[in-house]
């Protein structure tokens, strides 16, 4: 489970603050996302020099990839206080307003897993977010009227691993959207380095290669997965993490050289062996692998789609070539038909 956990997305106090130790205090220092970081760099500009809050702003994308940095990092570079919480927090609309109540002009409110957000505290969003007010009804039946409340202009920054959840109304009213993507080796190792000089480790070229080639190009992860082989250096090695020690780590750790865990290839053999390769519909394959269906749409699936070990298909999930061939299975004869 420990291994797992690292690379689920799930997070402890423990791995909050510790990711809090390693995260950029700027866009310059944020490593990756490039394209998005010109965009956001003109948008903030030119949101100080109008002296006006930042247009709303949607991040979405896996998790891990730095939605929640950003989110800080845009607060620092408007000269901004952030005030965070998550959808599920907000149950109630007066959750909400007292939340907003508190703002000041000017602050970032920062609104993690915004797709969890009820539906009745979303329509009290759309006119905090359009006019900067919201509509409190008091009292019921007969009696009941409604009080209109100004609240301080504000940006609101929303993240979300599932934008495809987000009701149409609420996705509208965010002036800019960006989405987050999978970084690729290169800005990985420079990510290892960063963290590595930050925590003191001793890494080399040959490790921090190692540990980017397996962290499912995924910063979050990359990072674990580095205290964790440092971990393996300090008892079994002389310290020192090269490219054999973090190997021997991560096999250790279970994880291969594809960057795949238990549960990715708990996922592919389940399909494979079960299904002759698929198609199988997402709610059989949690069932068989012991998993929720919306982790392993949110959490795995997305990487083993892009790396190409899995197709979706109209009929469910199949497996590609390439599954077969990390498996050492010669695909079956009718798995052309089903791509």
């Amino acid at each position: 489970m420990a291994a797992e956990r690292l690379i689920n997305g799930i997070l402890t106090p423990e791995d909050e603050a510790f990711d809090a130790t390693l995260r950029p205090a700027s866009l310059q220092e944020f490593i990756g996302q490039n394209k998005l970081k010109d965009n956001l760099s003109i948008f903030i500009e030119a949101a100080k020099r109008r002296k006006e809050p930042l247009d709303h702003v949607l991040f979405f994308g896996p998790p891990g990839l730095g939605k929640t940095t950003l989110a800080h990092i845009v607060a620092k570079e408007l000269g901004a206080n952030i005030r965070t919480t998550s959808g599920p927090v907000l149950e109630r609309p007066g959750d909400l307003a007292g939340v907003l109540t508190n703002l000041e002009e000017g602050d970032v409110l920062f609104i993690d897993e915004i797709h969890r957000t009820s539906r009745v505290v979303e329509e009290y969003l759309y006119p905090a977010m359009e006019d900067f007010c919201i509509d409190i009804m008091i009292d019921k039946g007969p009696n009941a009227r409604s009080i209109r409340i100004n609240v301080p202009r504000f940006t609101m920054i929303g993240a979300t691993t599932r934008s495809g959840l987000l009701s149409a109304p609420l996705r509208s009213r965010f002036g800019i959207i960006e989405r987050l993507n999978y970084y690729d080796v290169e800005d990985l190792v420079k990510i290892v380095r960063r963290a590595s000089q930050i925590m003191k480790i001793d890494v080399d070229h040959e490790g921090e290669i190692e540990i980017a080639r397996r962290s499912r190009g995924t910063p979050r992860i990359a990072n674990r997965l580095l205290r964790r082989i440092r971990d393996y250096a300090e008892v079994k090695a002389d310290g020192k993490i090269t490219g054999e020690v973090a190997d021997k780590a991560l096999q250790m750790l279970e994880v291969d050289r594809e960057g795949l865990d238990q549960m990715d290839k708990r996922i592919l053999e389940y399909i494979l062996k079960e299904f002759q390769g698929g198609p199988v519909g997402v709610k059989n394959l949690a069932v068989g692998v012991g998993e929720e269906a919306e982790t392993i749409e949110e959490i795995y699936e997305p990487y083993l789609i892009q790396r190409g070990f899995l197709k979706r298909t109209p009929n469910g999930r199949v497996l590609t070539e390439r599954a077969y061939a990390h498996f050492n299975v010669k695909p079956p004869s009718r798995s052309e038909e089903l791509f």
